[in-house]
Parts: structure tokens; C-alpha cells; sequence
């Protein structure tokens, strides 16, 4: 998302708060276009989710994964778990969006399914019938074994699945940048959507709802502050890694991850503080960093859980355990099919959402304070990057002690 859209995206914003509340209530007229908006979110987040998880996993050789990249993975995964929940208990403690509804949304409640039915459904019976009724799990699940399947086709000793495999590619890589030219002209609308709900909810609700906004951004910030400090902190100190040193030589890359709120864009800078700062091996930054980017998203998932929890209060609904349990999955695989692009989260938020049957129109909602939410959300994501990356270099040791900070006296 350029910078053009997003200011388009905040001009929709205030101009549907000055609508809201100069026409009041009669301003319900115009909702059919938040509606569409919405409806085209939803009609892109499933391919965008799939295309990406079969390109991102299809480019991984398996065959020189190897040790380290299975520790990789290993601190990726875990300090995603617990990002979920540290989002979840900040939203629990802070309730963003208790006692505001979403105008004009019905919410109806079901008896959840048991654990085991619901582990059993992660495995689709009918791939094409999970994407269009945006069961994420399921399409995650196939599209991480497609994509398995064709990197080990890609490796294969027979040249005709070699080239099986470089043309299934070839036509996914297609596929994916008409998805993402779709994508970008969905959020060319994204302005005009912006507006209708924010005016339609500000005509219903007055001026109260910026309260809820920013108890959202609090939430965010404190959980995020909390990660970077507990998690990364006390996971850099369990492997004795001076945290103060380590965030020292990791500061430009956060503060470019900050400013520029594109964990893709923020690589080279990542990269320079991993070699210059941080004395980490090019043999394993030059690995981790580049799929960090791709899949190590803590702050999209400490957001997710928040927004899901907000979503839960407007509907005045009490997500039950079983729920809880499927959205902290949902979330952290849905952070691995984020693309490293501004304000993504966004899109990945229809199919968390939709997980449990929570309202959608929550995003056009929120999606005019998105920006200064996702700022702090990529300075996470970066920082969990590099964190991963220096502990799994400490214990493989990789880390040249004598440059960077560590030289320091």
C-alpha cells in the first residue's frame, strides 16, 4: 500500500467522522457501500492466502534445510504462540470495544463443535469447498502441502517432475501478482469504504467511538512493548545475550521497520545490522532473515487477537475456550501467510475472523487507525527477526564477539 492510498484512507476516515456527525443518523443510506467494500475483502483474502503459502513454501529446499533451519523455525513459532496469547490477556485486561455494537450487524451464536471434530475439520475433505467458505485452517493446511510437495518435486532426481514443478511454480507466480494487482486496486476503493462505516457508525453512535479506538492502539502498543521486552528480552538473556547490547545494534532496523512499516522493505537494513552490529554469520542471517519476512509476524498476531476480541465485545459475545484455542492457531498460521507489505493484516483479517464467526465489519472500522497500529506492529516484527536470528546463531556459534556491540566496552 503506497502512501497516496493511506492518505486517502485517513481523508476517508475524518471526512466520514465530519458526515457521521452533520447528518446523523440518515446517513445509514450510504451503508451498502461499506458493505461492499467488506465483500471485496473477503473475495480476495482466501487467494491471497493461498497463492502465498504455496509460493513461500514451494522456494524452501528441503534437502538443505538442515539443523539450523528447523531452529529457526523452532524460535519463529514459539514467540508467534506467544504473541497470540500475550495480544489475548491484553484484550481480555483492557476489553477495546466493550460496550460499543456494530450498526446494522446481527450476531448469532452456535454450540461450538467438540476439540476432536474440530482438529479432525483442519484436514479438508474438499480443498476448493474450504477456500470458498473461508475455513482458513483447511486452506492453510493444503496450501503448505501443495507448496511441500512441489519444492520436493523440484529436487527430484526425475526430469519430469523437475519440470512439472518449474511450471506449476511459474503459473503460481502468475497467479499471485494478479492477486496482488487485485489487491491493490481493492485498496484503491478501500477510502470510499472507509468512510461509509465510519460515517454510518458515527451518525448511529456519536463521537464516544474514538474512545474504543483508542483503547485498540493502547492495547496494541502495551502488548507489543510487553513482547519485545519479556519475550525477546528474557529469551536473549536465557541464551546470554546482553538484551541492552542486543537492541542497541538492532535500533536502525527497528526504526526503519517503524517508519516504514514494511518488514520486506526493512531487510537490507535488518541485514546491515545483523553484519555489522551484531557480528552474525552471513550464512544464517542471509537464511533467517529473508523467511522472518515472510513468516515470523508476532505483531500481526498480538494484533489479530486483539481485533478478534474487539470484535467479540461489539457483537456482544463471549468467545468460549474452544474458540480461543482455533483463533490462536488460526492466528499464528494466518501470520505466516501475511505478506511483508503495509497494513496486510488487514486482509488477513477476513479469514481470522471468519474462523470463529465473528463480525467483518469491524475491519472497516479500525482500518483508518491501521497506520499508526502497524507501525508498532512491524518494529516487532523486525525485532523478533533478528532476535531469533542472534539467539539461534549463539547457539550454533555463529556470533564474531570481537565487531559491533559486542566490541564495545
Amino acid at each position: 500500500m503506497d502512501f497516496s492510498v493511506i492518505y486517502k484512507i485517513a481523508i476517508g476516515f475524518f471526512l466520514g467522522i465530519i458526515a457521521g456527525v452533520t447528518v446523523g443518523p440518515a446517513i445509514s443510506i450510504i451503508e451498502p457501500l461499506g458493505h461492499l467494500f467488506i465483500r471485496m475483502l473477503k473475495m480476495i483474502a482466501m487467494p491471497l492466502i493461498f497463492f502465498t503459502l504455496v509460493l513461500g513454501s514451494s522456494h524452501l529446499n528441503l534437502k538443505k534445510f538442515g539443523k539450523i533451519g528447523g531452529e529457526i523455525i523452532l524460535f519463529y513459532c514459539l514467540t508467534s504462540l506467544i504473541a497470540a496469547c500475550i495480544g489475548l490477556l491484553m484484550a481480555l485486561l483492557i476489553q477495546p470495544g466493550l460496550g460499543l455494537s456494530l450498526e446494522g450487524v446481527a450476531f448469532t451464536s452456535t454450540a461450538p463443535p467438540s476439540l476432536i471434530d474440530t482438529m479432525l475439520s483442519w484436514v479438508p475433505e474438499n480443498p476448493f469447498k474450504a477456500l470458498a467458505s473461508y475455513w482458513i485452517l483447511p486452506t492453510i493446511i493444503f496450501s503448505l502441502s501443495f507448496g511441500l510437495s512441489l519444492s520436493y518435486l523440484k529436487t527430484s532426481k526425475d526430469r519430469h517432475n523437475r519440470e512439472i514443478s518449474t511450471t506449476l511454480v511459474s503459473v503460481f507466480e502468475a497467479c499471485s501478482e494478479v492477486i496482488f494487482k487485485i489487491v491493490r486496486l481493492v485498496l484503491e476503493i478501500a477510502p470510499y469504504g472507509v468512510f461509509a462505516l465510519i460515517a454510518v457508525n458515527i451518525g448511529g453512535k456519536g463521537l464516544g467511538i474514538f474512545f474504543h479506538f483508542g483503547k485498540l492502539l493502547a492495547t496494541d502498543y502495551l502488548a507489543c512493548v510487553t513482547h519485545i521486552i519479556l519475550v525477546y528480552g528474557g529469551l536473549l538473556m536465557l541464551f546470554r545475550i546482553s538484551p541492552i547490547k542486543f537492541f542497541n545494534g538492532a535500533k536502525d532496523a527497528m526504526l526503519t521497520a517503524y517508519v516504514t512499516r514494511t518488514t520486506a522493505g526493512s531487510l537490507p537494513v535488518s541485514m546491515k545490522c545483523a553484519n555489522d552490529n551484531l557480528g552474525i554469520k552471513k550464512e544464517i542471517y542471509s537464511f533467517s532473515l529473508p523467511l522472518g519476512a515472510t513468516i515470523n509476524m508476532d505483531g500481526s498476531s498480538l494484533h489479530m487477537m486483539v481485533v478478534a476480541v474487539m470484535a467479540a465485545n461489539m457483537a456482544g459475545y463471549q468467545l468460549t475456550l474452544p474458540e480461543i484455542l482455533i483463533l490462536i492457531l488460526t492466528v499464528i498460521m494466518a501470520s505466516v501467510g501475511t505478506a511483508a507489505l503495509p497494513s496486510a493484516t488487514l486482509i488477513m483479517l477476513v479469514g481470522v475472523l471468519s474462523s470463529v464467526g465473528l463480525p467483518l465489519e469491524i475491519i472497516g472500522l479500525i482500518a483508518g487507525v491501521d497506520v499508526i497500529s502497524d507501525m508498532m506492529r512491524t518494529l516487532t516484527n523486525v525485532t523478533g527477526d533478528l532476535a531469533c536470528t542472534s539467539i539461534v546463531s549463539k547457539i550454533n556459534g555463529a556470533i564474531d564477539t570481537k565487531v559491533g556491540v559486542w566490541a564495545k566496552e
